[in-house]
């Protein structure tokens, strides 16, 4: 098992399912990913996520087939409704038939409290998405609670805050208020990053009613205040090599924290999973040469102390395992002096980082938002 730390968060994130019926392909992918799941990622990630529009009509017959999927998972699960798990007017069959707990409901896994929110019962159906008062309320006392317990906060939702029709406002100043470090999202279909300047926003594409790209999962990780997000297509092989630490430009809230902007020396982590071992990682700044990175005690983490470049530099890293299979990870790293673009806390995708296909971020937006066509 791997060794976690309290200041480290990772999950794994399955895109909407739409469920329907055995034979088709999006349930032959969901059992495909439950697989890869098991065999490489359980044993390394406090969770997995899934963000709604689980059942595509919301039937009993569609969730008996999501839970025999969840049933075979090997890792903790949480589960949140989208507008299709609501399309029979509420959520009695999303509940009876995944079994989960009842939401709003907030999970502490070390320093970071995850709250996992329905913004899709209170509405009428379809993407009229709410959150009433008793669960803003619910939400600003456990903000409150994090805070006072020095916890970073991560909320779980279906769709943008501002998709909101109701509690748009509210949650806006709740986020910005509490420095909401993640949002993690599902409805759109499409692999989305957003930075407004307090909190990272992210959305994964969907395992069923594809518009772009492969099938595949997102893994986050937190790691001491620096956000890193990579998506693996389910076609892929391993190894799977995801930089840490430091973040990304783009991923930087506060250019005050030590992991999102780099000065003198630096500790580079990275986190490398495969169905082999993995047997060696190396780094690399810029175009320099590749130097060797040392396994920490969690067996799939690696870490290095270098000294910074002055200036904003790339650095990449690469995982090799047993059998000679390389994977490679690169971002660009801001250095004192680095000024950020200036932002607005909306809770949009106003600020949604460009195309970056490495992270297979496409940028067409093709799917169910209000800057794609609805359903």
């Amino acid at each position: 098992m791997t060794l976690q730390h309290a200041d480290s968060l990772t999950w794994v994130h399955v895109g909407d399912l739409h469920i329907t019926d055995a034979d088709q392909p999006n349930y032959r992918d969901f059992l495909g990913l439950v697989e890869q799941i098991n065999g490489t990622l359980a044993p390394h990630i406090n969770f997995c996520v899934l963000p709604g529009d689980n059942a595509d009509d919301g039937t009993p017959e569609q969730y008996a087939l999501v839970r025999q999927g969840l049933d075979q998972l090997r890792t903790p699960v949480h589960v949140i409704p989208g507008d299709h798990d609501r399309k029979p007017g509420d959520l009695a069959a999303f509940y009876d038939g995944l079994g989960i707990a009842a939401l709003p409901l907030s999970m502490v896994y070390g320093n970071y409290r995850c709250l996992f929110l329905d913004v899709v019962s209170q509405g009428s159906g379809g993407p009229d998405f709410r959150l009433v008062s008793s669960q803003l309320a619910w939400l600003e006392q456990e903000l409150k609670v994090a805070r006072e317990s020095q916890q970073s906060s991560v909320v779980f939702m279906h769709a943008y805050p501002a998709d909101l029709k109701e509690g748009r406002e509210a949650l806006r100043l709740l986020l910005d208020q509490y420095h909401v470090l993640f949002v993690d999202m599902g409805h759109t279909h499409y692999n989305e990053l957003a930075n407004d300047g307090t909190t990272i926003f992210a959305t994964t594409r969907s395992t069923g009613q594809i518009e772009e790209g492969p099938v595949g999962f997102s893994i986050a990780s937190l790691n001491r205040g620096a956000v890193s997000w990579r998506f693996k297509p389910l076609n892929s092989g391993w190894p799977f090599v995801m930089i840490t630490s430091p973040a990304d430009h783009r991923l930087i809230t506060d250019v005050r924290r030590a992991d999102h902007i780099a000065q003198g020396p630096t500790r580079i982590t990275a986190r490398a999973w495969g169905n082999w071992r993995v047997a060696t990682c190396r780094y690399r700044i810029d175009n320099g040469p590749w130097k060797a990175m040392q396994r920490t005690m969690n067996p799939i983490e690696w870490e290095f102390v270098c000294e910074a470049p002055s200036q904003t530099f790339s650095l990449s890293v690469v995982a090799m395992d047993e059998l000679c299979h390389t994977d490679i990870d690169t971002i660009v790293v801001a250095t004192p002096g680095y000024q950020p673009p200036s932002r607005t806390s909306d809770g949009s995708d106003t600020h949604a980082i460009a195309a970056w296909p490495e992270r297979h971020l496409l940028g067409t937006r093709l799917g169910p938002n209000r800057n794609g066509r609805q359903w």
